[in-house]
């Protein structure tokens, strides 16, 4: 995924959904000036604050609680934007998609699941379950095109793909 970000020196990283930062982390050390990480979960920051303070890296990272697509306006653009497997925990694509592309500055790069039928199948009984269990969360596997349409109506291309497995796809999308 970082191989994907290029050259990050002194770059700016806004991680979104990034769990407990592992990936802005790579990046800081690889030679980004800071970053910042949006989630929505709660349960992420005991851990991530302990891993920024082992690694020295706390004063460079802003983490914040909420939905990176409601609360992007309170959210500066970023060289670097990065959603490691969180198309697929968000319902509206080009919404997340859009507001992800609206604060990139140079490369937007993005983990999601492969548009195959045996991974749509999974996530449809991965849905059931979820509903028999009576949670709210959902998986879905969006259009590949959309996220591609999306980062292109605001100037975004395709920069490169890599496919990971069976499941899973990324993609870095860059300025002209």
């Amino acid at each position: 995924m970082a191989e994907l970000a290029g050259d990050v020196t002194g770059a700016s990283v806004l991680e979104i959904g990034g769990g407990i930062g592992a990936i802005e982390l790579e990046l800081l050390e690889a030679g980004a000036a800071r970053a910042t990480n949006v989630e929505l979960s709660r349960g992420y920051e005991h851990e991530a604050g302990a891993l920024l303070a082992e690694r020295g890296l706390a004063d460079r990272v802003d983490r914040r609680i909420g939905d990176f697509v409601t609360d992007a306006e309170a959210i500066e653009p970023h060289d670097v934007v990065v959603m490691h497997r969180v198309v697929c925990c968000y319902p509206d694509v080009d919404a997340l998609v859009g507001a992800a592309a609206a604060h990139t500055r140079g490369r937007l790069v993005l983990t999601y699941p492969r548009e195959r039928p045996f991974v749509r199948a999974g996530a449809r009984i991965a849905n059931a379950i979820l509903r028999l269990s009576r949670s709210t969360f959902r998986v879905y596997v969006h259009p590949v095109d959309r996220i591609g349409v999306v980062a292109g109506a605001h100037g975004l291309g395709l920069a490169a793909c890599r496919r990971h497995g069976l499941v899973w796809e990324s993609a870095a999308y860059g300025r002209a």
